[in-house]
């Protein structure tokens, strides 16, 4: 029998979840000096779209709550980033990634 999932009344709704974690992760980054815009389209999944000022790379981040019940940042290939408690951790990680030279040049 399938296991059925109820919400607690006073959850809010997923998307609203999502959407604070993503915040929190953006003024993050913003005071590390990096560029973070908040992308909710209709009907998909909000992300962050954050970029490095110098290297003028940018990558994707989303926001995922696991099986478990613990959520995730992660990058746009399904890797994690780190735990929705670890902002510094996260960010320090994306930054790493923006300032790395492109790959072959």
């Amino acid at each position: 029998m399938a296991r059925v999932t109820r919400q607690e009344p006073q959850a809010p709704p997923l998307r609203t979840a999502t959407l604070q974690r993503l915040e929190r992760l953006a003024a993050t980054l913003t005071r590390r000096g990096l560029d973070a815009s908040l992308v909710v389209p209709p009907g998909r999944v909000p992300r962050l779209q954050v970029g490095h000022p110098v290297a003028r790379l940018a990558t994707d981040v989303y926001a995922s709550r696991c099986q478990d019940g613990a959520w995730w940042f992660w990058w746009p290939w399904a890797e994690r980033i780190a735990a929705e408690g670890d902002l510094d951790i996260a960010a320090q990680r994306i930054e790493q990634l923006l300032a790395q030279p492109p790959a072959g040049g």
